[in-house]
């Protein structure tokens, strides 16, 4: 289905939170994680070049998330960090800026903050600032 074992190893879900589960404190985790669960704390891979985070429509972070590749559809309140690939699913709710590099924005997502881009240099570039100041002029 993918092209090369990069992509596989990108895409491989090595944890699972369940839906049940909440998870009070910071964590860091390495490969892939899939959340059905809630957790309380920020969200860090160890390895930002391969790793992937799956959060769920029923799931919820509170805490800031730094990863490579993001699938969410449920809540995050708090700043994210996607390094390679960020998706917005319909359902996913976040409160707080979100800084991307490549970004998927499915219809019904709800963002409220700032959506940032990450430049070649990983130098951010505020995109919705200068839109606001133009539209006030």
């Amino acid at each position: 289905m993918f092209g090369n074992d990069k992509q596989k190893a990108s895409n491989r879900i090595d944890s699972l939170i369940g839906l049940e589960t909440k998870i009070v404190g910071n964590m860091t985790f390495s490969g892939g994680l899939r959340v059905d669960g809630e957790i309380h704390g920020d969200v860090t891979a160890a390895d930002d070049k391969q790793s992937t985070l799956v959060v769920s429509e029923k799931a919820r972070i509170k805490g800031t998330v730094r990863v490579a590749h993001l699938v969410l559809n449920g809540a995050v309140e708090g700043p994210i960090y996607a390094a390679n690939y960020l998706e917005l699913q319909s359902k996913c709710r976040v409160q707080g800026d979100v800084h991307y590099k490549t970004l998927e924005m499915h219809p019904g997502a709800v963002v409220s903050g700032q959506l940032i881009h990450l430049g070649g240099k990983d130098q951010p570039v505020p995109l919705l600032a200068a839109k606001v100041e133009t539209a006030t002029k």
